[in-house]
C-alpha cells in the first residue's frame, strides 16, 4: 500500500500536467433571456376535445327483422 504523501505527490503531479495540456476553447452561442409571460413553441399544447362512444346495445325487441 503506498502512503499518503505518495498518493498525494501522483495527484499533484497529475493536476499540473493537465493544466499544462492546451485546451480548445469553443466559442458557445449565449442563450438569450426569456420573461417568464413570454411562451415558447414547446409550451404550445395541441388543441383538445371530447370524443363520446357510445357501446350500448339496443334491446332485441326494437331491432326491426
Amino acid at each position: 500500500m503506498l502512503d499518503a504523501f505518495i498518493i498525494e505527490e501522483i495527484k499533484k503531479r497529475e493536476r499540473e500536467q493537465e493544466q499544462q495540456r492546451p485546451r480548445i476553447d469553443l466559442p458557445l452561442p449565449e442563450p438569450r433571456p426569456q420573461r417568464q409571460n413570454d411562451r415558447g413553441d414547446e409550451d404550445e399544447t395541441p388543441p383538445r376535445g371530447v370524443v363520446i362512444i357510445d357501446y350500448s346495445v339496443p334491446a332485441a325487441d326494437s331491432i326491426p327483422a
